[in-house]
């Protein structure tokens, strides 16, 4: 029963999120000119490059392209106005009268409203940069198995980013500021999951503090694997690690969810 209610939501919020065709017009505009300036910046820092990069600037050009193609699956700070109103208004309450299981429902919501952010806009840039003359355009896989695994794990990356942006939503319970929880994440997860700069041209001890946290399996690992920097091989494993990380995020959701809805307090009548 739970898992007809968690379809019904989902399928609900992609069907209103699909309705946002103007404002999803505007946001390819603004990803055109960000992803642009993007690549214009890493073109300058390989010109001057002494020693070779870890990635070539065609697989940078894509991975850039992907970002701003699927921006909307991998961001953190993508919020759900309603769930913070829930949570700060009080009106939680109708929540908990649900006969469903909060943490499920909240959930298939905010894969909902990713999901059908990122088809609205990332079809139109795909579709443009794959005819832009190198090293400006989006470069294919290498293989089509490489391609079937990019996919894989783009959706494993997105359960994961749905999973972290959960304990964001949870913390609300105790910070009551739904953009001081935002920014504690944001500001640390855009730049760990590598949507400043890709993970291999990071230092070398800032990568292993990257390798060891979930937020590069989120948006990094699946480019990387898109463009080849990744072999098969590592795909298959990572994928395994992605899921890894996905329980064990669920896991923590649904604890610390509980905890916070035993604590809650709902004055008024």
């Amino acid at each position: 029963m739970m898992m007809k209610a968690y379809i019904s939501v989902f399928k609900l919020r992609i069907s209103n999120g699909l309705q946002y065709r103007a404002a999803a017009l505007a946001g390819v505009g603004t990803q055109f000119f960000f992803g642009s300036m993007f690549i214009m910046i890493f073109q300058a820092f390989y010109a001057h490059t002494v020693q070779e990069p870890p990635m070539t600037l065609e697989q940078v050009t894509s991975y850039t392209w992907l970002k701003q193609a699927f921006l909307a699956l991998v961001i953190l700070w993508l919020r759900d106005n309603e769930l913070f109103q829930l949570i700060t208004s009080g009106n939680i309450a109708y929540e908990l009268c649900r006969p469903s299981d909060l943490y499920g429902l909240w959930y298939a919501k905010l894969l909902a409203q990713r999901l059908s952010s990122a088809l609205l806009r990332c079809f139109p840039i795909l579709i443009v940069v794959l005819f832009l003359p190198a090293p400006y355009g989006l470069q294919l896989p290498p293989d089509f198995t490489s391609f079937l695994l990019f996919l894989a794990v783009l959706t494993a990356g997105l359960l994961l980013i749905a999973a972290i942006s959960m304990l964001i939503y949870i913390s609300v319970f105790v910070t009551m500021s739904p953009a001081g929880s935002l920014l504690l994440f944001s500001v640390f997860g855009e730049f760990l999951s590598g949507l400043v700069i890709p993970v291999p041209l990071m230092p070398e001890w800032m990568q292993r503090i990257v390798y060891l946290l979930p937020f590069h399996w989120t948006a990094d690992f699946p480019f990387r694997v898109f463009t080849g920097n990744i072999s098969a091989a590592e795909a298959v494993s990572g994928l395994f690690s992605q899921l890894l990380w996905l329980a064990a995020l669920v896991a923590l959701g649904k604890i610390t969810m509980g905890r916070a809805l035993r604590r809650v307090v709902v004055q008024g009548g």
